[in-house]
C-alpha cells in the first residue's frame, strides 16, 4: 500500500524547508504589525511560528507534529480569546501572502500557489469572532 503522504503538497513544494520560510517570513512581520504584533506575547515568538509551521505541515501532508505536539488542531476554539474583525484577517492575508510571494515560483508553482492561498483565505475568514 502507498504512503499516504506520498505525493502530497508538502513534499511537491519542498518540504520541510518550504513550511519554514513560509512561517518565518509571515512573524517575521507580525512582530512590528500594529494590528496582529499585539496578539502575541513577546515570550512566545518562536512558538507561535513553530505551531504554524507545524499545522501547515501537517494539514498539507507533512509529518503530524501538530497532531503529536498540541492536539486537534480546533482553529477557531484555540483563537476564540483572540478579537479577530475582519480588519484582523485582511492583516494576516496581506502579511501571509508577502510570505508566500517571497518563496520563488520554481519551488512553489502556480496550482500549488493557488491551493495554498485558497487554504488561507478560508482560514482568515473562518477565524472572524468580531463583527468591525
Amino acid at each position: 500500500m502507498a504512503d499516504p503522504q506520498e505525493n502530497s503538497l508538502y513534499d511537491a513544494v519542498g518540504g520541510a524547508e518550504t513550511f519554514a520560510r513560509l512561517a518565518k517570513g509571515f512573524y517575521d512581520q507580525v512582530k512590528t504589525d500594529d494590528i496582529l504584533g499585539p496578539m502575541y506575547p513577546d515570550d512566545d515568538w518562536e512558538g507561535a511560528e513553530n505551531r504554524l509551521r507545524w499545522f501547515l505541515a501537517q494539514y498539507w501532508g507533512g509529518p503530524r507534529d501538530y497532531q503529536e505536539n498540541r492536539g486537534n488542531p480546533m482553529l477557531r476554539r484555540r483563537h476564540f480569546p483572540f478579537e479577530i474583525d475582519p480588519p484582523a484577517a485582511e492583516r494576516w492575508l496581506e502579511l501571509m501572502k508577502v510570505s508566500l510571494d517571497d518563496i520563488d515560483g520554481e519551488t512553489i508553482n502556480e496550482e500549488q500557489r493557488a491551493a495554498i492561498w485558497n487554504h488561507m483565505e478560508r482560514v482568515a475568514y473562518m477565524m472572524i469572532n468580531k463583527p468591525y
